[in-house]
């Protein structure tokens, strides 16, 4: 067994990333690796401890008893680095550095941009590099190490795994998108389950489409997706045309309805919960807590509307 000094980190980010994924080939598309490369890594990680590091399990793989023991003792590394990272980064900067963001659309205008608007009057210095991305993509760049913070929805409990901490930001209402001329546009106390019988629109894939799925199924339907579409315009234009309905979530359909009649369901109060996630270790850093702080602000103010 090679001396501890002798341990590449490299190789043991990649062991944590196989048993956080479970093939080694999600574990290559997160770390923007070769299947190949995944392998020789880990190869060369058992050759140094002297024990196999990865055992068939299904069509998976699952780490050894001996990796397991290896991984313990490098998440205790893992965390005391990131902690370096985030005392130095207070030491150095204060309120000043940059801050990478990942986020999606509508969370970056309704929510991203006046934080980063408020930080540019109270730490100017501060930096913030915003990066648009899909709510499931800004976790994967988070993961990656290719942002600092990540702009996400949340399907089911929050938390994602030790190497993740979240903070639940805001819970954003979900209205439906109706044609203009619906007989049901202007009826009072619109439910979710009077439009069980609609066409409906939303996207292919992602927590979007779980989200709308699991709203219509609190109200006791499935829903029968005629259209696909993931761009909030889009859909409001394909409702405003009259190819179905939608549910939106307010941070999109704000001042954008266009053509289409956009309706509350206050009896129903179907939501998405939109969270902020940092790596384990870092959410001590000065600039990360003061942007998570803003955007905390931001949220509230939205809430509160």
């Amino acid at each position: 067994m090679g001396a501890v000094g002798e341990w590449d980190l490299r190789r043991l980010r990649v062991l944590r990333a196989v048993d956080e994924c479970g093939t080694v080939t999600a574990a290559a598309e997160r770390l923007h690796l070769s299947p190949s490369a995944v392998s020789q890594q880990i190869s060369a990680l058992a050759r140094q401890v002297g024990a196999p590091m990865l055992e068939p399990y299904g069509r998976r793989v699952r780490l050894t008893p001996a990796a397991r023991l290896v991984l313990r003792h490098a998440a205790v590394v893992f965390g005391q680095l990131e902690r370096a990272e985030a005392e130095l980064a207070g030491y150095l900067h204060g309120e000043a550095g940059e801050v990478r963001v990942g986020a999606f659309a509508t969370a970056i205008t309704g929510l991203l941009v006046p934080a980063v608007a408020r930080l540019r009057e109270a730490a100017p210095r501060l930096t913030v590099r915003l990066v648009e991305a899909e709510a499931d993509e800004a976790v994967r760049l988070l993961g990656a190490g290719d942002v600092d913070l990540a702009l996400s929805l949340a399907v089911g409990p929050v938390g994602r795994g030790p190497g993740f901490v979240e903070t639940a930001l805001l819970s954003d209402p979900l209205d439906v998108a109706l044609p203009p001329g619906h007989p049901l546009a202007g009826a009072p106390g619109l439910r979710l389950a009077d439009l069980a019988a609609e066409p409906w629109i939303y996207g292919a894939a992602g927590p979007w489409r779980e989200i709308t799925r699991e709203a219509c199924a609190q109200a006791g339907f499935a829903p029968e997706r005629a259209h696909t579409a993931a761009d909030w315009a889009a859909i409001l234009a394909m409702v405003a045309a009259g190819l179905g309905v939608a549910l939106v979530p307010r941070l999109a359909s704000a001042g954008r309805g266009g053509g289409a009649v956009v309706r509350a369901l206050p009896a129903d109060l179907p939501t998405r919960r939109v969270v902020a996630a940092v790596r384990a270790g870092t959410e001590g850093t000065p600039p990360l807590r003061r942007v998570l702080a803003e955007l905390a602000a931001v949220a509230r103010t939205v809430q509160s509307d």
